[in-house]
């Protein structure tokens, strides 16, 4: 519930208490029961320590060209971080100034701004508002309104007993296919993969559309949002197809041009009734541990963003800034069982994810939970077999596809990843999500027993369902199918399946095309490629024609259908 003061007091009162001088801006043909300012002052969301407030002035004076609204505490209320004013504070008096963007101030027009701010006892609202040295609205002594109820804590999981949220953008191009309306109606990220995306590219929705949108489709409902935040600098260190705009010392810009941004919209009271669910850089930090030097796999720009840190700073100001909103929900990227699963990547990467959630203003307090799989191909769960099996006496982990790993699957993977990140310090009610999108591996290649005892190799290949030639392999892998639908709770200590990457959208190129949207060629996405250290130098399994990362790829789409397990 919010609390709402607006209190206006008539032009006689304010004759006495401002010396004559407010009479003399106000406009002749206002009346004389107009007000100079008024001032509507809400806490939209309060719990034990904090609170959130929006503030709307209206000006009923000449016009302004710019601005500053006083006023003072009673309680020690302390604001730490605001949007659409520059917020300062001397003690318990607040002074809010325009932005060089809304400094004008038309007659009868009005502004809004909102805030975050700490408390102790009680968060009594202000009783007095000045503009420029005029009383916009004072109540004559009385006390603040009813307290509201404290906004709740966070729901444990934020995706129980609610919608998430259907992008349109997606659901139109996925009817559009044959076939494509038996799964429009499923929910998918919404990707804020440049800094252009948070106000819409090429005429698409931006992230305020998206939200908007959001409120319509949640009616009187719960409604999860699903948002990837993806634009750190020197992005993607050890791919070409999903390099970002940003260059490997952009950190400042990365703060200030994206993340500040999105976070002044996600923080507006306007939405505080949804639950936004962030997902943050896929792909960044394990990228850290796995290719840098001295290991085989090391590239020269993963080398770089371990050296100028700005991956951990990048990672730990977005948890702290969006964290900052008490209906945002952040899960942290922690890639999946096919890169991390061994012990020499394993441990390294969870602390690695500590080190990020504490960097920059952040805490643990700041991550809701981790994601797994973000649009790679990981089968959910293995039946065939277990990381335990043995054949002839040797364990399955000496076969090629396993490889010394100890996972087998993503849900193994994902649970045990849990279960050590709270050892080392996270909260003990983590949650994991699992990009369910494209891990199916349905269709006439589906094994329904075990592969033959005759050695581990053909148990393990002739029983899996993952059917890429090797783990590493990451762009628009033929014979994938779309996975589990988009589903809350479904294991121990995961918060849902989700449908993060939209079905559909390419990987990267299979040839160089010349672009603006700071899109490499990476020969991992090139079908005739035949590899690299990082997939044990094997053909890549990529699909022929793909266009640029992001874009609709049609015909992947219709393989993802065709192969959908469980079956469409």
């Amino acid at each position: 519930m919010s609390r709402t003061r607006t209190a206006l007091l008539a032009a006689l009162a304010l004759v006495a208490g401002t010396a004559g001088a407010a009479v003399a801006a106000i406009p002749s043909d206002v009346g004389v029961t107009a007000v100079p300012c008024t001032v509507d002052y809400k806490v939209q969301n309060q719990w034990d320590t904090g609170f959130t407030a929006a503030v709307t002035v209206t000006n009923n004076t000449a016009a302004k060209s710019s601005w500053a609204l006083k006023w003072s505490y009673a309680g020690n209320q302390k604001v730490t971080s605001g949007w659409n004013a520059k917020l300062s504070q001397s003690g318990t008096a607040v002074t809010a100034a325009n932005e060089s963007y809304n400094g004008t101030m038309a007659t009868g027009g009005s502004i809004s701004f909102g805030f975050n701010g700490t408390y102790s006892g009680t968060n009594a609202m202000p009783t007095t508002f000045t503009l420029d040295g005029v009383t916009c609205n004072v109540d004559g002594g009385g006390g603040p309104t009813d307290p509201p109820d404290p906004a709740g804590p966070k729901v444990d999981n934020p995706y129980s007993g609610a919608k998430v949220y259907v992008n349109p953008e997606w659901a139109a191009k996925a009817r559009a296919e044959t076939g494509g309306s038996r799964i429009a109606n499923q929910p998918t990220g919404v990707w804020l993969d440049r800094t252009a995306a948070i106000n819409g590219v090429n005429g698409g929705m931006g992230l305020r559309d998206h939200l908007d949108e959001a409120l319509e489709q949640k009616g009187s409902d719960e409604l999860v949002v699903q948002l990837v935040i993806y634009n750190l600098p020197g992005r993607d260190c050890s791919a070409l197809a999903s390099n970002g705009e940003l260059g490997a010392t952009e950190i400042d810009k990365y703060k200030t041009q994206y993340i500040d941004p999105i976070a002044a919209i996600l923080k507006d009271a306007k939405y505080a009734d949804l639950r936004i669910v962030t997902t943050v850089e896929i792909d960044s930090l394990p990228n850290l541990v796995t290719n840098v030097t001295p290991r085989p796999t090391a590239t020269p720009n993963c080398d770089t963003m371990k050296a100028n840190g700005n991956y951990i700073k990048g990672v730990g100001y977005a948890l702290n800034k969006l964290g900052d909103a008490p209906n945002v929900y952040n899960y942290v990227d922690a890639g999946h069982h096919g890169w991390l699963g061994w012990d020499t990547n394993f441990g390294p990467s969870a602390d690695l994810f500590k080190q990020a959630a504490t960097a920059e203003g952040a805490t643990v307090a700041d991550v809701h939970g981790f994601i797994v799989n973000t649009a790679n191909y990981s089968a959910l769960k293995e039946d065939h077999f277990k990381v335990g099996d043995s054949v002839g006496g040797a364990s399955v982990r000496t076969s090629s596809w396993i490889d010394w790993n100890q996972y087998v699957d993503e849900l193994s993977y994902a649970q045990a990843m849990r279960n050590h990140l709270v050892s080392i310090g996270f909260d003990s009610k983590l949650g994991m999500l699992i990009d369910t999108s494209r891990n199916g591996w349905g269709g006439t290649a589906r094994p329904t027993g075990p592969g033959a005892t005759t050695n581990v190799n053909t148990y393990v290949d002739g029983g899996r369902y993952d059917r890429r030639i090797h783990l590493g392999n990451w762009c628009n892998q033929s014979g994938a199918g779309l996975g589990e639908r988009p589903q809350a709770a479904p294991a121990t200590g995961i918060d849902a399946y989700v449908w993060m990457k939209p079905p559909g959208e390419s990987d990267g190129s299979s040839t160089a095309i010349d672009n603006t949207e700071g899109k490499g060629f990476d020969r991992m996405c090139d079908p005739t490629y035949t590899g690299n250290p990082r997939n044990n130098n094997n053909m890549s399994g990529a699909l022929a024609n793909a266009p640029l990362s992001g874009h609709w790829f049609s015909a992947q789409f219709q393989e993802l259908m065709k192969n959908a397990y469980p079956a469409l």
